[in-house]
């Protein structure tokens, strides 16, 4: 499949980052909201077939030492095809002298693990909805 892969914002349709995070289950807001926390983020990338956005992920980071990863996300009819990875993969080459923490939707920490990622024993997270993210299954 033919892609193509953008790192900036221009051109962006906010609208479909925000119906694709709700599409995969993941956290979802307003399109303003999604394009000014991409605006602000340090790492940008987006995949798109024949102009179609189908996927995307950010990282914030200092830019010396410390990065996170959030927003990664395929359509669902494109997902199995290697785009995750790309995406990932994109992102990780901009911040490969950082370390990097992300939280991956509950069932997809497998495909975290391709790329290196390990279970932290010390993470711990303050959500603004904390109930709806422990039934969600991320927290205790």
């Amino acid at each position: 499949m033919e892609t193509d892969v953008k790192y900036d914002c221009t051109g962006v349709d906010w609208k479909t980052v925000s119906e694709t995070l709700k599409c995969v289950g993941m956290a979802y807001y307003e399109p303003d909201m999604h394009r000014r926390a991409f605006e602000a983020s340090h790492t940008t990338v987006f995949i798109y077939h024949a102009e179609q956005l189908i996927g995307f992920g950010r990282a914030i980071s200092d830019g010396v030492y410390q990065a996170a990863v959030y927003d990664c996300a395929v359509l669902p009819e494109f997902q199995g095809k290697g785009l995750g990875k790309t995406i990932m993969n994109n992102i990780l080459s901009r911040i490969s002298h950082c370390n990097v923490i992300l939280y991956a939707t509950p069932g997809k920490e497998g495909f975290y693990r391709t790329l290196g990622f390990r279970k932290m024993k010390t993470g711990m997270a303050y959500f603004k909805k904390s109930k709806a993210m422990k039934e969600r299954g991320f927290t205790e």
